[in-house]
């Protein structure tokens, strides 16, 4: 007969979370989980019998929690323009990464500096929700609405204008450098869903096919 779980398991991926940002993959250990998370070892290895297991499903237990209401925002009607979608799904991946920064920027950081556990997981996941995006860009340009661009543009301008303002301000603001008024105003500035919001418009509006008849120039004399 099985032995009930008694949800040991939530409570070690909660307490995994919970530590990793700022233990990581090489500091994070099975005894830290446990203490943290009120449970015995031998349960740890009756549910995920090795750290490098834990570690993975912690990490895809996060991401399946955005991919999951992305997927649901960008699952809509064909009769919905190509970038609705995209806007919809943008407004998903800022605030999952807004929520969740100190967490993202250890993930990229131990990828970076070639952990196991971190870069397997950044393979097997990132193309998920970057081809979702890289297809709605597809689709506007063959509406006439997007631009034509290589997937690495699109993916580029994206991180760039949506995600990168929000792991190296929030970092910024969170350091102590600065003043704590000027602190709040730069996460503010960079972190509020009006923030996110604004920055997914100027992105729709790079990505966009200029208007017939429109120019970028500037009315002033050259």
């Amino acid at each position: 007969m099985p032995r009930p779980s008694r949800h040991l398991d939530r409570a070690l991926l909660a307490a995994g979370r919970a530590l990793y940002p700022s233990c990581g993959c090489a500091g994070l250990t099975i005894r830290q989980v446990c203490d943290a998370a009120g449970v015995n070892t031998g349960m740890f290895n009756y549910h995920f019998g090795t750290r490098e297991t834990f570690l993975r499903a912690v990490m895809q237990q996060a991401y399946e929690e955005m991919f999951s209401r992305f997927s649901l925002v960008t699952a809509r009607p064909e009769a919905l323009a190509p970038e609705d979608l995209l806007r919809a799904a943008l407004r998903v991946l800022g605030r999952f990464v807004r929520d969740n920064r100190a967490f993202i920027a250890r993930l990229l950081a131990d990828a970076l500096a070639g952990e196991t556990v971190a870069r397997e997981f950044a393979r097997d996941n990132l193309p998920r929700h970057a081809t979702v995006i890289v297809g709605l860009v597809a689709a506007g340009a063959d509406r006439g609405t997007l631009r034509t661009l290589a997937p690495a543009q699109v993916i580029g301008t994206i991180a760039g204008a949506l995600a990168m303002p929000i792991l190296a301000g929030g970092a910024i603001a969170e350091s102590g450098a600065m003043p704590k008024a000027a602190a709040r105003a730069l996460a503010d500035s960079v972190m509020s869903d009006a923030a996110i919001d604004e920055r997914i418009d100027l992105i729709l509006r790079a990505l966009a096919v200029a208007a017939p008849g429109s120019t970028r120039k500037g009315k002033g004399k050259p």
